[in-house]
């Protein structure tokens, strides 16, 4: 579980923002420390604000939103605020867009599937790695090994909190094997390269950002989902799409529980 000010980061959604969505029921901390009041949030959560980010987004109130999270009146809603945009459509053009995205039916009001959010993705300084992994398989061996090696060479070095880790893939086009990627995990600090561990910093950059819960090999939906959603949304690709692994095989027992965060760096054409 993670505090407050830890969950605000790895959402980029303010404090005060999370403790006014506790005190209407929007969304509620998983519990609140009896001795000290420090609210904690989980994983799970991180879901389900993505979808009221989403809503937001697209210019639903606070109160039209608990509708919908409460399963009441989604396509009603939603098509009363596109009326709205068509109105002012020179002022609104790219909320009109998300919203006709939502009621073509290319994106299911359902909230187990996707939904796309723009963020920005912050400054960070990483460690990487550039390498061949034989299958998708290999990442749970070859990542792991990155990391203690990083820990015996600089034992001072910390991973950001909340953790950041992602990997590029760099060939241009989808392969099943010999697939080249590159590694990073976001820390406190740089250091001096070493071996074929490389620092750096990467600039902030806007992404669509969408979250997959469940296999690896089921992310292709994802990537399918985000792709159609920039190219309808009038946004251009500007760099390699980003996985980041939030939960997965090292926390939860089961694949259905995995969740990853695909981040894909964009511009408004």
């Amino acid at each position: 579980m993670y505090r407050i000010g830890e969950f605000s980061k790895m959402s980029k959604t303010t404090i005060k923002a999370l403790r006014y969505y506790d005190e209407i029921e929007l969304l509620k901390p998983e519990c609140i420390d009896k001795f000290t009041g420090y609210r904690f949030y989980t994983t799970n959560q991180l879901v389900k604000l993505h979808h009221i980010q989403a809503l937001r987004q697209v210019g639903l109130s606070i109160d039209e939103i608990k509708l919908i999270m409460s399963g009441h009146g989604a396509e009603r809603l939603l098509n009363k605020r596109k009326n709205e945009l068509e109105a002012e459509l020179a002022n609104g053009a790219e909320q009109l867009s998300r919203i006709e995205f939502i009621l073509s039916g290319k994106g299911e009001l359902d909230f187990m599937n996707y939904q796309a959010v723009i963020k920005e993705l912050p400054q960070c300084i990483v460690y990487s790695k550039r390498m061949t992994v034989p299958n998708y398989d290999a990442y749970f061996e070859l990542i792991p090994a990155i990391g203690q090696k990083l820990v015996t060479k600089y034992p001072d070095l910390k991973c950001i909190i909340p953790e950041y880790c992602f990997i590029t893939y760099l060939d241009g086009e989808y392969k099943e094997k010999d697939i080249n990627v590159e590694f990073c995990e976001a820390v406190d600090k740089m250091k001096e390269d070493f071996d074929d561990i490389k620092f750096k910093s990467i600039e902030s950059v806007t992404a669509v950002s969408v979250m997959h819960k469940g296999s690896y090999a089921e992310l292709s939906q994802a990537y399918a989902y985000a792709f159609k959603w920039i190219e309808e949304n009038g946004y251009a690709v500007i760099n390699h799409p980003r996985e980041s692994y939030i939960d997965g095989i090292w926390n939860k027992q089961s694949e259905a529980e995995w969740l990853t965060e695909l981040q894909v760096p964009v511009i408004k054409k």
